[in-house]
């Protein structure tokens, strides 16, 4: 400990450059802080100051002393903030950005308010590309595999999109058998919002096949206009398989052409880097990664 506030000594002489002023943060006479300095200069068996009548400047010792001081202090007072937060409860506002999937973590996210009512929600749903730290973030849900160096992410998990459509359609308008019956079907589509273009459906063809110029019964930009339609009777839509697991459990949707459908994504949950997250992140981390799917596929925030 003695060690520990000769280096606290140290750091503020070097930084105010008298005995005086460094005495004085520290609430101790000049004349301590320097019998403080000398011991440690003792103890280290090199001069850390130059030292005049009228000034103190640093050695290359006690500039290279410094650097690795400061390190050492922010160190300990990283790891006591760590602690404290630890122990604290979660609240305050926290803003989340969100892709336009609410059937993923709606539900979920109710029961997070539950769980920790002193936490104040800020939803931002959309499918834009958001810079989070320069927007002000707290944390985001993105599909995909995270690309900015600037935030840490965990897998919240994966999902496999299927083409469905209902009992009722298929039974007036025949079931699909290969990729290319569905040049004869209503297709319902998801345009994307940032760059207008529709989602490709990822088919399984052969070599030789080109991709097919599928119809075009109706576009949105939601899944829940395509599986209200879908639900409907009004077409086939390409859909992730969390958002259907209900009408495909109960029979009200079936899956068609499953063995030529190949495409899975992931989700991850990214929020600004930091050694120690604040205690309200850490806690939306964790419900988020616990509960969004239905098994659990990461550990709690280290």
């Amino acid at each position: 400990m003695d060690s520990l506030n000769g280096f606290i000594v140290f750091v503020q002489v070097a930084e105010t450059r008298s005995f005086v002023a460094a005495g004085r943060q520290l609430g101790v006479s000049a004349s301590a802080i320097g019998k403080s300095v000398a011991r440690l200069e003792d103890k280290l068996g090199v001069r850390l100051f130059h030292r005049s009548t009228r000034s103190i400047a640093l050695t290359a010792e006690g500039t290279l002393f410094l650097e690795r001081c400061r390190r050492i202090l922010a160190e300990i007072e990283a790891a006591q903030q760590e602690l404290s937060q630890a122990s604290g409860t979660p609240r305050g506002r926290l803003r989340v950005s969100l892709p336009l999937v609410s059937s993923l973590v709606l539900p979920v996210l109710g029961e997070f308010m539950l769980a920790y009512p002193e936490i104040e929600l800020d939803l931002d749903f959309t499918d834009q590309v958001v810079d989070v730290i320069e927007e002000g973030f707290d944390a985001v849900v993105r599909e995909g595999e995270p690309s900015d160096s600037r935030l840490t992410a965990r897998r919240l998990g994966a999902f496999h999109s299927l083409l469905v459509a209902s009992p009722e359609y298929l039974a007036q308008h025949g079931t699909p058998k290969v990729p290319v019956d569905l040049l004869q079907h209503r297709c319902l589509h998801y345009r994307f919002p940032h760059s207008g273009k529709l989602e490709p459906w990822a088919l399984r063809l052969a070599p030789e096949e080109s991709p097919l110029p599928l119809p075009t019964a109706m576009i949105c930009n939601n899944i829940e206009t395509r599986l209200c339609f879908a639900l409907q009777g009004l077409g086939i839509a390409y859909l992730p398989d969390f958002a259907i697991r209900e009408p495909l459990a109960d029979g009200r949707l079936q899956s068609v052409l499953s063995d030529y459908v190949e495409r899975t994504g992931i989700f991850h949950v990214l929020w600004p880097a930091s050694k120690h997250p604040s205690p309200k992140v850490r806690a939306l981390v964790d419900f988020l990664c616990e509960r969004v799917f239905p098994a659990p596929l990461s550990h709690n925030i280290e």
